[in-house]
């Protein structure tokens, strides 16, 4: 219904703004005609009604862009409060229910494992907000070192099938093409790119749906560059969106009845980690059911 509401005033500004060009025009060109032969005047004329269109475009431009990111900032909160209420809600019942009656020890341990999951999810909401602001900071200093980057992309495929609970296969690694795994070094903030590869793999398992089919491989573009590409099988992405996912707060408009859950920071994170250690990221799909690529670019560390 908000949603509504916003489209309703863009499309109101934008016919606005419309309207007054069209009268700006009108006005300014009526007033040059009957002005034409005096020339200074009709210099200052031609130059205020320029100035007018100018104007009025750039402030109609202004107007649907701050409606359009307020939608996004409500979209935002709405996914975070979401994100926040949910596990402290389930903690909650848990621990009313071990207080409240006795349970085996077979099921208490069953709550402590679904509590622990929960927090996990809860903490890992906190780091992406706190991330997202700390890497909007541009002149943070971050710590430099040379990392075995095919390493550290192994440990993230670890952690993510334990925190998603995956079977072994449903991460597979493909051995590096065209470069041996254990010269793949590169320069940087191991944290960084410890959180912008973990954000890539979420995604992947996140948007394949039941069935995590997700294949993660390494190759050199050329001898300055490595590049790691996140193979999915899920929904896919429309054309039109492959680089709009990247924005902040920014996430596709989906038809399905179960939106996926999210904050729309995980990619904006690793566009902005990506470009602070001199790579970048970008995505491929087939269109919609037809999988996603993700592949992140970085500067190879010289031997």
């Amino acid at each position: 219904m908000q949603i509504t509401g916003r489209r309703k005033k863009m499309a109101f500004f934008l016919i606005l703004g419309i309207c007054l060009v069209a009268a700006a025009v009108f006005l300014t060109g009526s007033w040059i005609i009957l002005n034409w032969r005096e020339r200074v005047l009709l210099f200052f004329g031609v130059v205020f009604f320029f100035a007018i269109i100018v104007g009025l475009i750039l402030n109609t431009v202004f107007l649907v862009r701050e409606i359009r990111r307020n939608e996004q900032h409500d979209s935002f909160i709405n996914a975070v409060t979401h994100e926040l209420k949910t596990p402290i809600a389930s903690i909650r019942l848990y621990l009313e229910t071990l207080q409240r009656r006795e349970v085996d020890q077979t099921q208490r341990q069953q709550f402590y494992r679904l509590m622990l999951d929960d927090t996990h999810r809860l903490l890992g909401t906190v780091e992406q907000v706190l991330k997202a602001g700390e890497v909007g900071y541009k002149h943070a200093a971050h710590p430099s070192a040379e990392i075995d980057f095919a390493g550290l992309v192994r440990e993230c495929m670890d952690l993510a099938r334990v925190r998603h609970h995956l079977q072994p296969d449903a991460l597979h690694w493909q051995e590096p093409v065209g470069v041996n795994g254990a010269g793949i070094k590169v320069h940087g903030d191991p944290n960084d790119l410890h959180t912008a590869v973990s954000n890539i793999l979420d995604n992947a398992i996140k948007y394949s749906g039941d069935n995590v089919d997700v294949a993660v491989s390494i190759d050199a573009p050329d001898e300055k560059r490595i590049a790691l590409h996140v193979r999915d099988r899920g929904i896919g992405i429309p054309e039109g969106e492959l680089k709009r996912i990247f924005k902040r707060f920014y996430r596709v408009p989906r038809r399905s009845a179960t939106p996926v859950k999210g904050t729309g920071l995980g990619l904006f994170i690793v566009r902005s980690i990506a470009r602070s250690h001199g790579g970048r990221v970008f995505a491929e799909s087939g269109g919609e059911a037809h999988g996603t690529t993700v592949t992140l670019e970085l500067p190879r560390s010289e031997p």
